[in-house]
């Protein structure tokens, strides 16, 4: 059975594509089939998948949400994505569905699509018989696209970062996860808060830590594992190549932990 999982965070800069990316070439590693969808203007996924241009790509995202809203207007069967060819690319094992400066430019076509909180949702349906996990990409933001995010996964992770005001946006976060389940989705469940770029060293993050784990592990899982921060693994990420590549380092140890989580959740 697919599993659709969105990371989320309406705060930019706490690792959520390195997580999506990381988690995906580790579940592909263990085995799983995977299907990752960049639903983020910005396009870090598709970059950090080793596509430096996503301009350049003819099919993206954009192209097949504006399908899906296209055969709202017109009538037609919902879920149906064979207008293009070859729209899903792959690296690392990992099939992805690419981002561009496009998706930008559909936010208020789609605010006025008919059924728009779903949009994404018939988009991705056909895909799950395909595969065991589909991992989303949120954009920073607890708009409409995460919205459709939201209607279209089973579980959410949230990555946090050990910071004062990462660990204060978590009450937005779940106060969205919540109206989703009331009104849109009610089947989403929270698997759990990831910590992200946790400086070892520092007695200040560790106490941030801490409080994320005090205040939230009644509502929600803590994953046992916490990702620590390390620059030159990002400088060898920003190469196009996911953390997990690199053998022999904490932070690609930590990523193959975390999967083995997520696949002991599932």
């Amino acid at each position: 059975m697919c599993k659709t999982i969105s990371i989320i965070n309406q705060k930019g800069g706490v690792g959520k594509t390195t997580t999506c990316i990381n988690l995906a070439v580790s579940l592909v590693q263990k085995g799983k089939k995977v299907l990752a969808v960049d639903l983020d203007s910005q396009a870090n996924l598709t970059m950090g998948m080793g596509y430096a241009d996503p301009d350049e790509i003819e099919v993206k995202l954009a192209d097949l949400l504006q399908v899906e809203i296209d055969k709202r207007t017109k009538g037609k069967k919902a879920g149906e994505v064979d207008t293009y060819d070859n729209f899903i690319l792959s690296a690392h094992g990992v099939d992805f569905i690419p981002s561009s400066l496009d998706l930008a430019e559909l936010e208020l076509v789609l605010m006025n699509a008919i059924g728009r909180e779903r949009i994404l949702k018939s988009l991705l349906e056909p895909f799950r018989a395909d595969y065991d996990y589909i991992l989303i990409d949120c954009l920073p933001s607890l708009g409409i696209f995460t919205v459709n995010a939201l209607t279209a996964s089973d579980e959410v992770i949230i990555p946090v970062q050990a910071q004062y005001f990462g660990a204060k946006g978590v009450d937005a976060i779940m106060q969205s996860v919540a109206s989703a389940q009331e009104y849109l989705n009610h089947n989403l469940k929270v698997l759990g808060i990831l910590i992200t770029m946790l400086d070892g060293r520092s007695v200040f993050q560790q106490k941030v830590g801490e409080v994320v784990s005090t205040n939230y592990a009644e509502y929600t899982k803590i994953f046992n594992t916490t990702i620590p921060l390390s620059v030159e693994v990002s400088k060898q990420q920003s190469q196009g190549a996911p953390i997990v590549a690199f053998k022999n380092n904490r932070v690609s140890a930590a990523y193959n932990d975390f999967a083995q989580e997520v696949l002991n959740n599932g």
